[in-house]
């Protein structure tokens, strides 16, 4: 099963099993037949050991892909449920997201010394570049546990903006983009990034109401400003699920688009 064809829901599980705090998911979609042969290489130039540093690579990568989603997943569950030791768990378990990064940095460096062909560079290169994106989804969902930890000691505040509706919309980026990636799908990628837009509006409508709320209701401005710190870490983790678009567009294509105007937006004036 690929990453397009997993559910993203908010609703009373969240993504998790009735009664568990372990995902409702495990590594094994990560990991489907067609995987090996959507990264294949070019055997006849490369050894066999090279070639099974490469696989490992990839395989570390999915790994942190895993955690890192779920992390955010854990956070916003705990959020919702009030549940503090799942927010303290999610914190805990952001070593392992950072240490799998260190890991993917150490192969891809010693895969660089190695003679390559141009592909193969280029997917060392946005690993490490991609590593780096999931590591910063895994602070995030750090920073929203922290926010928990506060919030479950106060009564809930209503907000029009559902926090849950903008970790649906950034989750899906994410999956998207690891999706496009595991897939060979360029063409994935790119719709993956104006649906960004989305993101950064429900952001600045959430911040502008939550702004209204302290200067209306003061006894809200401690609720107001976790929410607020949350909801921008939804906002980055939506920019880091834009990043890891553009590689891969790199990737199987070889164009940059890091800096080009938006698909919707018109090209700027050379006056």
């Amino acid at each position: 099963m690929g990453l397009s064809e997993r559910s993203v829901s908010f609703h009373d599980s969240f993504g998790y099993e009735s009664g568990s705090s372990q995902p409702s998911f495990n590594l094994e979609f990560y990991f489907w037949p067609n995987l090996e042969y959507s990264f294949s290489v070019n055997t006849d130039s490369v050894s066999a050991e090279l070639d099974n540093e490469l696989a490992t690579l990839k395989e570390k990568l999915l790994t942190m892909a895993s955690h890192a989603e779920a992390a955010v997943n854990r956070a916003i569950k705990a959020l919702l449920r009030r549940d503090d030791d799942l927010a303290r768990r999610t914190k805990e378990e952001d070593s392992v997201i950072d240490r799998l990064e260190m890991e993917i940095d150490e192969g891809a460096l010693q895969l660089l010394a190695r003679k390559r062909g141009p592909f193969e560079l280029r997917l060392i290169t946005m690993a490490m570049k991609i590593a780096l994106d999931l590591e910063r989804v895994g602070d995030e969902a750090t920073t929203i546990s922290r926010r928990c930890l506060e919030l479950s000691h106060e009564a809930p505040l209503k907000q029009r903006v559902e926090i849950p509706h903008m970790a649906t919309l950034a989750l899906q980026m994410l999956k998207d983009s690891l999706d496009a990636f595991v897939n060979r799908d360029p063409a994935r990628a790119r719709s993956v990034i104006p649906r960004d837009e989305e993101v950064d509006a429900l952001n600045k409508q959430l911040h502008r109401e939550l702004a209204r709320y302290m200067v209306e209701q003061p006894t809200t401005i401690t609720r107001c400003l976790n929410l607020m710190v949350i909801s921008k870490s939804l906002e980055r983790i939506a920019d880091h699920a834009t990043n890891i678009a553009e590689l891969v567009v790199y990737l199987y294509e070889g164009q940059d688009i890091r800096h080009a105007p938006k698909p919707d937006a018109p090209a700027p004036s050379n006056r």
